[in-house]
């Protein structure tokens, strides 16, 4: 199944993304947000795809979002969670960093997850209880013991709360931050030992769903910004602490929850 997932993502890559390059334009949704027709093609030929690798309910970025609620119910026993192109502001502007990403869940859990940046050719891979892969590469690529000070961190401020956002600012407990602005190589990037630290204020199931496996994989630990065990709480809005490294990533949640708390504290 795994082979046929990453052909599929390959060919769709190839076709309905990369050959739009460059050539579209975006378009408004209502709330603000936008896309393009190299989303939507790609997105329908992906949902043709992997229905006939595996017949079970599916959600898209680009669905509708009643339909996506309707789908999410419907697929304990197996969903299909699919962006066609996370990274879109980047697609547009020719910022070699976006990427289709494809899981299949299990009872709201992933079992196999697929990313793939086709500007740069990384194709990130797992499967549960198998381990993590770029390009037939073993994650991590690198992995190595530093102290919170010296490590380089992926934040996305847009969807922290204001204040905590704020703090880290001001006083950064890690050495340099990045933000690519693609949720899914975020994940993998931390997989992969590009990054230390990872932080991200919420995400819905098709950000998460690939990455967070992969990561998993890799031997990387996450959680949310309120529980321990990642899987809990709102699908549709999953904060993310993640780090490759044990010892890190405890330092990591610790400083951040603590900041979270001083804020929450009354007066």
């Amino acid at each position: 199944m795994l082979e046929r997932v990453i052909a599929a993502v390959r060919e769709v890559a190839r076709d309905e993304i990369m050959a739009r390059y460059l050539q579209v334009e975006r378009i408004y949704k209502a709330d603000g947000s936008f896309y393009t027709e190299a989303d939507l093609s790609a997105q329908e030929k992906l949902l043709e795809r992997l229905h006939d690798i595996a017949p079970v309910a599916m959600i898209g970025e680009e669905m509708p979002e009643a339909e996506q609620q309707a789908q999410w119910e419907a697929g304990g026993d197996g969903l299909w969670s699919i962006d066609p192109i996370d990274g879109t502001s980047n697609f547009l502007n020719g910022l070699p960093y976006f990427a289709v990403s494809v899981a299949l869940m299990r009872g709201g859990r992933s079992v196999l997850g697929v990313i793939y940046n086709p500007a740069t050719d990384e194709m990130f891979y797992a499967e549960q209880g198998k381990g993590a892969f770029l390009n037939g590469k073993v994650l991590p690529l690198s992995r190595r013991k530093i102290s919170l000070n010296k490590a380089i961190a992926n934040v996305d401020f847009k969807r922290l709360d204001r204040r905590l956002a704020m703090e880290i600012v001001a006083k950064p407990p890690y050495s340099s931050q990045r933000n690519y602005g693609t949720c899914t190589l975020e994940w993998c990037y931390t997989a992969a030992g590009y990054f230390d630290l990872y932080l991200h204020g919420g995400q819905k199931p098709w950000d998460y769903a690939a990455g967070c496996l992969i990561l998993e994989e890799a031997g990387g630990h996450r959680c949310t910004l309120d529980e321990d065990d990642y899987w809990s709480g709102n699908p549709w809005r999953r904060s993310v602490i993640g780090a490759l490294d044990a010892d890190l990533f405890v330092l990591w949640r610790d400083w951040v929850r603590s900041r979270m708390s001083d804020i929450n504290q009354p007066g």
